[in-house]
């Protein structure tokens, strides 16, 4: 080939551009537009509570003026915003912590708007505090999807294995009069689900999104039925309330702010910290990690070196339901409560979402469960402060971050090649 044509076949790739990507852009817009629109609509002032911060001393109250406040955040959100449209139009990658500035300051606009002129305070460590707490399930149920979808299976019944480890949690914990031991059984309870979907789509290569589906129902089904005739007449022996008390980290709990919320949590949330590194370590540099990617990449060419396809998806398959299964344990030795019908209320499907945030990578997974953590206790926190928003719309925070999160990465990442495909 000539020097010539190099050259111009050079000046048409010059002459290709990448099609202008608005996801960034409209989400930083959006956020940048409201916190401009609290800005001019908050009056008054806005206290903020420290209370149980730290033990060493004595945080005082602090004072903002709300309005003031929010004209400083939308001095932050609209400059960065401005700057994600350049990098937008110039065909360039945004960096996520750029979207991070941006809302971040839109989520203290609105905190702070929320008790403007109010003898309310806003307590900043419970609302971090119950976050995490909240984001425990969300944490497992995604690092379930990951494991499954990463060799090759679609889990959409998470939400049965929230929900049944839930349920065998609380009834271990009871029988044996002691929480720990529902840590023992919840895991069995997700597992026991993880073996009909396993046996489903692997063996009999039934359609993996309508086995999830019937799996949940399944659960809720016989849940609910084993609650109103067993568990609601034998409540004393079979579901009473246990719950895991918090395990103290010495002075690391007494760090200012940080020290409550991270060192001072029960064991399902140490486990959960554990869980995500271990995975993140084992899923990338690892054999078997190795391995239970390429099953769900390319299932053949894992097969010609050996790899044993099916077994594979069976061992994640139960590892993932395990997962699921204590996290479900939250909801009921977690918090401290007895088994009620329904529990997981929906937290699988937002555990599902945060997977897909997170590009089915157990640290990004993690991240995406803090979000809706968060979302889930700020609902709570509002209402509890007297917000003048409909205790309705409050409720409705996480579905409505779930549904804009996922609508908005679609197109944007990629799943597995052959999730879903049944092999051979």
């Amino acid at each position: 080939m000539s020097t010539e044509t190099v050259v111009k076949h050079k000046k048409a790739g010059d002459d290709i551009r990448l099609k202008m990507q608005l996801r960034d852009p409209i989400a930083a817009t959006v956020m940048a537009v409201l916190t401009v629109i609290i800005a001019l609509t908050t009056r008054g002032d806005s206290t903020i509570s420290w209370a149980g911060a730290t033990s060493w001393f004595t945080i005082p109250n602090t004072t903002l003026p709300a309005g003031l406040t929010s004209w400083i955040m939308a001095l932050i959100a609209v400059p960065v915003t401005g700057y994600i449209w350049y990098l937008a139009k110039e065909r360039k990658n945004v960096n996520g912590w750029l979207l991070v500035v941006v809302a971040v300051p839109f989520v203290i606009a609105f905190l702070l708007s929320t008790i403007a002129g109010k003898d309310a305070h806003l307590p900043a460590v419970s609302l971090l505090t119950g976050a995490l707490a909240f984001a425990t399930p969300l944490v497992f149920g995604a690092l379930s999807g990951v494991v499954n979808e990463r060799s090759g299976i679609i889990n959409i019944a998470i939400e049965g294995q929230l929900l049944f480890g839930a349920f065998l949690g609380a009834v271990v914990a009871s029988v044996a009069g002691n929480p720990y031991f529902g840590l023992i059984g919840a895991p069995i309870a997700g597992a026991l689900v993880a073996v009909l979907l396993a046996l489903f789509t692997i063996n009999f290569r039934t359609d993996h999104i309508i086995v999830g589906v019937v799996l949940n129902m399944l659960v809720v089904g016989l849940t609910s039925f084993l609650y109103s005739t067993v568990l609601k007449y034998n409540a004393e022996t079979l579901n009473s309330v246990n719950r895991l008390p918090n395990l103290k980290i010495p002075v690391l709990a007494d760090i200012p702010v940080i020290g409550p919320i991270l060192f001072n949590q029960s064991i399902l949330v140490y486990l959960m910290f554990v869980t995500v590194i271990i995975l993140q370590f084992m899923v990338f540099n690892s054999r078997w990690g190795l391995r239970m990617r390429a099953c769900g990449e390319h299932p053949r060419a894992a097969d010609t070196v050996g790899i044993k396809v099916n077994r594979t998806r069976w061992m994640n398959v139960l590892l993932g339901g395990a997962l699921a299964g204590l996290g479900g344990a939250f909801f009921t030795i977690g918090q401290g409560l007895a088994f009620s019908k329904d529990m997981a209320a929906g937290n699988g499907f937002i555990a599902l979402a945060a997977m897909i945030l997170g590009r089915w990578n157990p640290k990004g997974a993690f991240g995406a469960a803090l979000l809706f953590g968060f979302a889930t206790n700020l609902g709570a926190i509002m209402q509890a402060v007297g917000s003048n928003v409909p205790s309705e719309f409050l409720l409705m925070i996480p579905y409505m971050i779930t549904i804009l999160a996922v609508a908005g990465f679609v197109g944007v990442v990629r799943a597995p090649a052959a999730e879903g495909k049944p092999y051979p």
